[in-house]
């Protein structure tokens, strides 16, 4: 079947057009030549480009509309406000619908996606987001538009928690990326999997912790910004390659690669430069990646979602593990809702993954819609 791809380009309801020509919202729809689908997918992220999502012509090709779409944070989360990114998710829906001429919209939420998507149709429908200290709401986020239905695909419960359980809870120092705690650290020569309980109990605690230092650092920052007559700061968070799963197979048992992360083997993506929230601002490190204070952990959101939902999981996913696909599945609000784990990586890389994946979407769109 042929694709037709149009680009899509358009201002949000508080941010037009850039003086070098770019506006906000920007994205590509894939449809069959010749044919306006009535039902289409969105697909959205924090910061990954979603405009060629490897979904769009898999789905296209079998009858559905697939907008790949971008906030003005595509490539850049250390700027992100959560407020300011649903209202660029709301519109590329109106676009669909309006412009489009979808009448069935379906949120495809795959990855850090899952929990923005779940965010978004939260606040579509029970509007409960609060500005972060010293901003207001962004114009349009208590009135978008709500979607017809959810799919989580290789999802997370959110980006706290997905930093949380990957960062180094050996860290000691913040301003010295290379300190640790031995007794804590993965890689140390003295702690080799298989971790006792009592390991895994120690990390995850220091995990969280470690997490917490960071908020309370924060937030004593902005109170110094703002008697300096300042607005905001950046800063950067190290090692965030180091989940124990990652390392040690027999936590969370799958057929997954053993000792292997997004980004190679943890040891050494570790101690590189490369890594979620290596950049931030206090704000953006508030509204994303506080444990205590971020508005974008999915448990807040899910029961909210109540139109009727699916999720799908890879069993050799090396960064979203079965527990958190079992964790959004309990918290959806939808009384409608599938669960299924396919033979996966988490991009569906392993031949035949991304086909049988699409299969599956379309044939669970053709018994609801």
């Amino acid at each position: 079947m042929t694709i037709t791809k149009t680009f899509v380009s358009k201002e949000s309801t508080n941010l037009g057009r850039a003086g070098a020509g770019g506006y906000p919202c920007q994205g590509v729809y894939y449809q069959p030549a010749g044919k306006k689908p009535k039902i289409a997918v969105i697909a959205t992220h924090y910061q990954i480009d979603f405009s060629e999502h490897y979904m769009s012509t898999w789905l296209a090709e079998r009858g559905l509309g697939f907008l790949g779409w971008n906030t003005r944070f595509r490539g850049n989360d250390a700027y992100f406000i959560l407020d300011h990114a649903l209202v660029d998710i709301g519109v590329g829906v109106r676009w669909l619908r309006e412009e489009a001429g979808v009448e069935t919209v379906i949120l495809l939420g795959n990855s850090g996606g899952g929990s923005l998507m779940a965010a978004y149709q939260s606040q579509a429908v029970r509007p409960s987001l609060v500005p972060l200290d010293g901003m207001r709401l962004a114009k349009g986020v208590e009135e978008l538009p709500a979607a017809d239905g959810y799919i989580s695909v290789a999802a997370h419960l959110g980006r706290p928690d997905v930093l949380t359980s990957w960062m180094d809870g050996s860290v000691i120092d913040e301003n010295d990326p290379f300190s640790s705690e031995p007794s804590l650290d993965l890689f140390h020569p003295d702690n080799t999997p298989p971790y006792s309980a009592d390991f895994i109990a120690r990390y995850r605690a220091a995990q969280i912790a470690r997490n917490k230092r960071i908020t309370s650092w924060v937030k004593a920052e902005l109170v110094k910004a703002k008697e300096a007559g300042s607005h905001d700061r950046f800063f950067s968070v190290n090692r965030t390659w180091a989940d124990p799963r990652m390392v040690d197979p027999t936590l969370e048992p799958t057929p997954r690669e053993a000792n292997m992360c997004y980004m190679g083997r943890p040891k050494h993506a570790n101690r590189s430069i490369l890594g979620i929230a290596g950049s931030c601002t206090l704000r953006t490190w508030l509204s994303l990646w506080s444990l205590e204070d971020s508005q974008a952990r999915a448990n807040r959101h899910l029961p909210n979602v109540t139109v009727p939902t699916l999720v799908i999981n890879g069993n050799r996913d090396t960064g979203v593990f079965p527990s958190d696909a079992r964790a959004i599945t309990e918290a959806l609000g939808s009384k409608d809702k599938e669960s299924h784990e396919m033979d996966a990586d988490h991009y569906f890389l392993l031949p035949g993954m991304r086909a049988e994946q699409a299969d599956r979407i379309v044939s669970w769109i053709e018994r609801r819609f």
